[in-house]
């Protein structure tokens, strides 16, 4: 045993030389320096490392183990769909008319929007033609209030079809205004978010509730709800409050058409977004496509606050036959599945199984999922070692393991898309739902690219709550030049801490495996298999 005084000595040694002193650690002492930590030394860890160039394990630890995959669930229904579909796919949704147009350009009789399926109609794209993100999304804001919009505007394909159908020459519709959706057979959403699954998604199907404090306490803040329609009817009573108080805004459901708001913001305070959950998709779709196409000029006799009458539609082969009087096209897939990976879309990746039914005659998720599998083992992955009940990471048939997950990976890594695919991952420490989980000054920042996910259950014994599944997988750019696979499942964390709530939990469990990012990043040719 080294002196104190030499031991200092040494230390400052490798300081000096800018060498962690943790690298005379080895790496399997660096990793359960991590795993073993106190909120985690009773949890199920699942790890698995792999050297791209050689294919070598460099670290291992359960990796044949079936785990909770969360959020990453969303790597093998992406990746389904990317293979099946194509990353050039486009959405093509077409608007239909059944009945004449007379030469005033009156249409005596209805204007069909048929739904293709395209998960954002416009509501995403920004002026370059990509789809825009935000890392707290709203999709997600009603638990928080760091929701974000995407500075676009959400009806902008309704906008381009209603456009298109004016300069087409049809002035007034006398019919009606109906959304076909029938595409495939509507599904629930394994996923927090949005919970309805159907072809015709506008603004994600919500309507974004922002509140804006007033300029002193006492007055009453300002709601705006975007898209703004009649279809939606809101109470809404939000005071300003000084800036002392802490911000409380919360939405209340009161039917699938109108809703509460109550709370409090303070002076100063950014605006808050919250959101409200459409009950009936397809109505409203139509009631902002009838809204949409009277500003743009058309006169249209149908009510926006009626309902979507799929029973006076004839087959869909039938509507497929009939004059088409506009059309709107979507931006690439791969521009869809940046969004779902980056900011984890639980709706979005709950309709890629469906769109791959569709793709094969199929429509139901069911079917979806079947094909998903053969995609899967096609591409070389063991479907034997993997459970799924739906695209998004929610279902309680979730199941897969690291090494299935490295061997999807590595599998889309061999492709001459690669590229495009790994640019939709988020980015250790930059954006997406890696955007928080490591430091900004950490070396390992920025090197690497991967998907995440979080799963929590509330525990009825005790009033706390249980970690179900924290998980990350992508790829690694080590300091030394090296690319590593990897995957890691963190599963059944009791968080029994008190005065700690899930978010804080959650956000701990994921710097966790930033951490574990930190360590591979760093590693330098070291192996510690298992």
């Amino acid at each position: 045993m080294k002196p104190p005084m030499l031991r200092l000595a040494f230390a400052f040694l490798l300081l000096g030389f800018g060498i962690p002193a943790q690298a005379a650690d080895s790496l399997e002492a660096r990793v359960d320096k991590v795993i073993k930590a106190a909120p985690y030394q009773n949890a199920h860890w699942g790890l698995l490392v792999v050297d791209n160039a050689t294919g070598k394990v460099v670290y291992e630890k359960n990796a044949d183990q079936m785990f909770c995959p969360a959020s990453v669930t969303k790597l093998y229904s992406t990746a389904a769909a990317w293979v099946d579909l194509g990353p050039e796919h486009r959405f093509e949704t077409n608007v239909v008319r059944r009945g004449n147009v007379d030469s005033e350009g009156v249409l005596h009789g209805d204007l069909i929007l048929v739904a293709s399926g395209d998960l954002s109609m416009g509501g995403r794209t920004g002026p370059n033609g990509t789809l825009l993100f935000e890392d707290n999304d709203h999709i997600y804001s009603g638990g928080n209030n760091a929701g974000t919009l995407v500075p676009c505007d959400p009806l902008a394909g309704l906008a381009e079809l209603a456009r298109g159908i004016h300069n087409g020459g049809i002035k007034r519709i006398t019919g009606d205004v109906i959304i076909d959706d029938r595409l495939f057979e509507h599904a629930i959403s394994t996923g927090s978010g949005p919970r309805q699954v159907t072809p015709i998604m506008i603004n994600d199907n919500i309507v974004d509730v922002v509140a804006t404090p007033g300029a002193k306490p006492g007055e009453a803040a300002t709601i705006k709800l975007v898209p703004e329609t009649a279809f939606i009817s809101v109470d809404s009573r939000v005071e300003t409050v000084d800036e002392k108080t802490k911000a409380s805004v919360v939405v209340e459901t009161i039917g699938p058409r109108s809703f509460l708001v109550r709370g409090r913001v303070p002076v100063g305070h950014k605006p808050i977004c919250k959101t409200f959950h459409v009950g009936e998709p397809a109505s409203f779709a139509r009631a902002l496509f009838i809204e949409t196409l009277r500003r743009t000029g058309v006169r249209v006799m149908a009510s926006p606050l009626g309902t979507n009458n799929l029973e006076k539609l004839p087959s869909r082969k039938d509507v497929a036959a009939l004059v088409k009087v506009a059309g709107y096209t979507s931006p690439p897939l791969r521009e869809f599945v940046k969004v779902v990976l980056k900011v984890s879309h639980n709706l979005h990746a709950s309709t890629l199984p469906l769109l791959v039914a569709v793709n094969h005659g199929d429509s139901t998720l069911n079917q979806g999922l079947r094909r998903q599998g053969t995609i899967l083992k096609d591409l070389g992955v063991d479907v034997s070692s993997v459970s799924f009940g739906g695209g998004a990471g929610g279902a309680r048939e979730d199941l897969t393991t690291p090494r299935a997950t490295v061997a999807l990976l590595r599998a889309l890594e061999k492709r001459s898309d690669w590229p495009q695919y790994s640019a939709c991952l988020p980015i250790l420490g930059e954006d997406g739902t890696l955007a928080k989980a490591v430091a900004r000054d950490s070396a390992a920042r920025g090197h690497a690219r991967a998907k995440t996910g979080t799963y929590w259950l509330d525990n009825a014994l005790n009033g706390k709550t249980v970690i179900t599944s924290k998980a990350l997988a992508g790829v690694i750019d080590t300091a030394d030049g090296r690319q590593l696979t990897v995957a890691f499942f963190l599963n059944n964390v009791p968080v029994d801490e008190t005065g700690i709530d899930v978010s804080e939990a959650t956000a701990r469990a994921g710097r966790a495996l930033g951490s574990l990012c930190e360590v591979f990043y760093g590693a330098k040719h070291e192996t510690a298999a298992k």
